[in-house]
């Protein structure tokens, strides 16, 4: 099974992908925030993921923000639109700045759109990365 990873913004969404043995993360696509939800409906359709990890907007303090209430309120409703699917919020403090570095021939509007993906898929790494490594702590 595969994971799906959201970077939820105001108006743009960016999403990544992990291949079948869940050990890599690539962009995917970067939807207006709007048509989230049709969006995950196709995706679900076409792709086999148990797990979504939405990136967790907290301050660099670890306290909440006014996007912190949104994505969670955002996250309750997806659990219960897609009620079938793991829904993990996950910390994605600097995964922007990180993609802007990665991105930084960013010259076009859409170009900007597409770093929303990329910050999905290092939201991704971030938690396969976490996930492998306590995989292998337990099989040792």
């Amino acid at each position: 099974m595969k994971t799906l990873a959201l970077d939820i913004g105001d108006a743009w969404t960016g999403s990544a992908l992990s291949d079948l043995s869940g050990m890599f993360a690539r962009p995917f696509r970067t939807v207006p925030s709007e048509e989230l939800t049709r969006f995950l409906t196709e995706v679900f359709s076409a792709e086999p993921i148990h797990k979504v990890v939405v990136g967790y907007p907290r301050t660099m303090r670890g306290t909440a923000s006014e996007q912190t209430k949104k994505i969670e309120a955002t996250k309750k409703e997806l659990e219960i639109a897609y009620p079938d699917k793991q829904w993990i919020l996950w910390d994605e403090r600097l995964s922007s700045k990180r993609a802007a570095q990665q991105t930084k021939k960013i010259q076009t509007k859409e170009d900007k759109i597409k770093s929303h993906s990329v910050a999905a898929a290092f939201i991704l790494e971030s938690y396969l990365t976490f996930t492998n490594q306590f995989n292998d702590i337990s099989h040792e």
